[in-house]
């Protein structure tokens, strides 16, 4: 049995993953997203070190889902409808036409820096361009911008 198979091990080492990469994102004073987001691939796809579904099995998904949830849940919480006056049109925008926009340019980008085929370069495209709760509201702490677009974009994860 290999110390990454048994699931306790895994768990305390994403734990440990993430903690130090919350730590590099303070340190350095850059969103947390990129140091999670580059430990995730160097520990699974790139070194094939970790294998979520091989480890966890049918639990992957409902936990996954269970952090969503919370995740939604405590956003939601924070949503006010006085907020959203005069900035609707801003968020149908953001999350329709730049939606697709930073799709296309990463995607393109993918193919033609890093020879990605088409599929995948457009799969990388949509996974990176996560606008969503999980995403914007640790960028929103972190990044702190004016007040009126902290609202706006906290509707747009929603």
């Amino acid at each position: 049995m290999h110390i990454l198979d048994d699931p306790a091990t895994v768990l305390a080492f994403i734990l440990a993953a993430g903690i130090f990469a919350q730590w590099l994102a303070a340190r350095f004073r850059f969103p947390s997203i990129l140091p999670l987001l580059l430990l995730g691939f160097l520990a699974g796809p790139i070194s094939g070190l970790l294998d979520p579904d091989a480890i966890f099995g049918d639990l992957l998904f409902p936990g996954v889902q269970l952090g969503v949830a919370i995740i939604l849940f405590e956003g939601a919480l924070t949503l006010r409808f006085s907020d959203i006056k005069g900035a609707g049109n801003i968020v149908v925008r953001l999350i329709t036409i730049g939606v697709l926009i930073t799709v296309s340019v990463i995607a393109i980008s993918a193919h033609m820096a890093l020879h990605f085929s088409w599929s995948i370069a457009i799969l990388f495209g949509a996974i990176t361009c996560v606008s969503g709760p999980t995403v914007i509201i640790p960028l929103l702490r972190s990044v702190r911008p004016s007040e009126r677009l902290s609202r706006v974009l906290h509707w747009k994860a929603f």
